[in-house]
């Protein structure tokens, strides 16, 4: 029997995500002719709507408001019929103006009931590593093929003879030297640098360089702020000798650092311990329905636990900050986000484009539209609790809540500084489909769908597409990922660290000019 050949309520072929939204979500691919009930008639698919697109639930005339999640997510430039598809075509940015408000929309999240642990590395700092790494830093990119070859000496079975040593990873970057220290771009990537050199992931460090980058080993070590039992060392390959030298240095310099750090155990510590950076990529029409609200749920039940969340991608909560500031503590947090935003309209004015460029191809193939609703479904992942602190890239994160980092929307740039920040775990969620890994910091990968889960099976940690035909909930989804959460953060891999992915998205932000 055709699709349409029956008359099947609305919930049954989408979702109306609030009341008196102009437009619900496909969970099935609708054909034209098919018939809908919905509040009391019949509605007649008029265009084909594929799964995880809009359809107009009413007639919208050219230049009306479109509405959901209950906000506007842009203006319609062509008048639009009840039961077409609503997208690129007939739907385009809208003005965002805000009367913004701050601290109006606190929600007391509750102290658990239950203290809840995990498996980590306390470190001498009161900071607890969810992983047992040594890292090489590369002061700069002419040091970076070196500290791979000494890293990659230390892959696969050969790490067996030190089994609580989670590997050894090679942090090189393409920059270092022909930029001003001093500049903005030159403090982000020394700041970056210095966060992963003391991240309580890495447990030895060798710090890298050439011997006449602008941005040295010295530079990089002045008043590191490390815990006090990481192993450090420093080496350049002028003084040592040359690449060939230098390589054969490190790896006995790894091998000692790898037989005292083989000998740190895994302790039982709070969950108040955990760092969890919140991030989203290749994102589609179920985003903001499925895994983004349920690792809000998951957010939230760390935040009771006293546990730090981060959410970040500045660019990718633009048109939703107004409900960010609603959540801050204070004025000055909440400002502290308008300015980042405002930073960001003069960035990206420089460049010559907007902060509507975003989405990206995939994600409109997904069914995103605009910036405006793709913001909306990304800000989820905060959940509800307050907004206690919002920093710059990279900066160290130190006060325990729901906070937000200022980030590109680029993955893997976006994800490094957040492990810069103290990251100890991050949490990816993908509705096209994301392969990102990362290392020192373990990444859970989240699917919106099942389909891309079952699609990428190797590449996913969870599914929460059993949110959409109801086999599941947001609460039970965010329940399955807190637990995740803390398997994982105990020494359970993820599916990106079986692949043993992470080398390659050490990605700093780059910003200025090279000279």
């Amino acid at each position: 029997m055709p699709d349409h050949a029956e008359p099947a309520d609305l919930r049954e072929a989408a979702l109306l995500l609030r009341d008196g939204d102009d437009v619900a979500v496909a969970t099935r691919d609708l054909a034209e002719g098919r018939v809908l009930r919905y509040d009391g008639r019949e509605l007649t698919v008029l265009t084909p709507v594929p799964r995880g697109h809009k359809i107009a639930l009413r007639d919208l005339a050219t230049g009306a408001q479109i509405r959901k999640y209950g906000q506007v997510i842009g203006r319609a430039t062509a008048a639009i019929r009840a039961g077409e598809q609503v997208h690129a075509h007939n739907l385009g940015m809208d003005a965002v103006e805000h009367d913004y408000e701050f601290g109006t929309g606190l929600v007391t999240i509750t102290p658990a009931a239950a203290a809840r642990t995990f498996e980590g590395f306390p470190r001498a700092d009161g900071t607890v590593g969810t992983r047992n790494y040594v890292g090489i830093v590369t002061s700069v990119n002419c040091s970076a093929s070196t500290a791979r070859m000494i890293a990659d000496q230390f892959r696969g079975p050969v790490m067996d003879a030190w089994p609580n040593v989670d590997g050894v990873v090679a942090l090189a970057h393409d920059s270092g030297c022909g930029m001003v220290p001093a500049s903005e771009g030159g403090q982000i990537l020394r700041r970056t640098l210095r966060g992963y050199a003391g991240h309580p992931n890495i447990g030895g460090l060798i710090v890298l360089g050439l011997g006449c980058e602008m941005l040295g080993v010295q530079t990089l070590l002045a008043d590191l702020d490390a815990p006090a039992d990481t192993l450090i060392e420093r080496m350049t390959i002028q003084e040592t000798g040359g690449i060939r030298a230098t390589v054969r240095a490190g790896a006995e310099t790894v091998r000692g650092m790898l037989d005292r750090l083989d000998k740190r155990r895994r302790q039982t510590v709070p969950a108040s311990k955990l760092v969890l950076g919140l991030n989203c990529g290749g994102s589609d029409g179920y985003s903001g329905i499925t895994a983004n609200p349920a690792l809000g749920h998951a957010s939230d039940l760390l935040v009771a636990q006293g546990a730090t969340t981060v959410l970040a991608e500045t660019p990718e909560v633009f048109g939703a900050e107004h409900l960010l500031t609603r959540r801050a503590v204070s004025r000055e947090v909440g400002q502290r986000l308008l300015d980042r935003i405002a930073w960001w309209h003069k960035y990206v004015e420089a460049g010559g484009g907007t902060l509507d460029n975003n989405p990206s191809p995939g994600n409109k193939a997904g069914g995103l539209t605009t910036i405006l609703e793709k913001s909306l479904g990304a800000v989820a992942k905060g959940g509800s609790a307050p907004l206690t602190a919002v920093y710059e890239y990279a900066e160290r994160v130190t006060e325990p809540g729901f906070t937000f980092m200022d980030t590109p929307g680029y993955d893997p740039v976006s994800v490094t500084g957040l492990v810069a920040g103290g990251a100890t775990v991050v949490c990816f969620t993908t509705g096209r489909g994301s392969v990102l890994g990362g290392k020192p910091a373990p990444v859970i990968k989240i699917a919106t769908n099942s389909e891309i889960f079952e699609r990428m099976r190797d590449d996913m940690d969870l599914d929460t597409g059993g949110i959409v035909t109801g086999a599941t909930t947001i609460e039970a989804a965010g329940a399955d990922i807190f637990e995740t959460i803390l398997a994982v953060a105990s020494g359970k891999l993820t599916a990106s660290e079986d692949l043993d992915l992470g080398r390659d998205e050490f990605v700093p932000w780059q910003l200025g000019a090279v000279t």
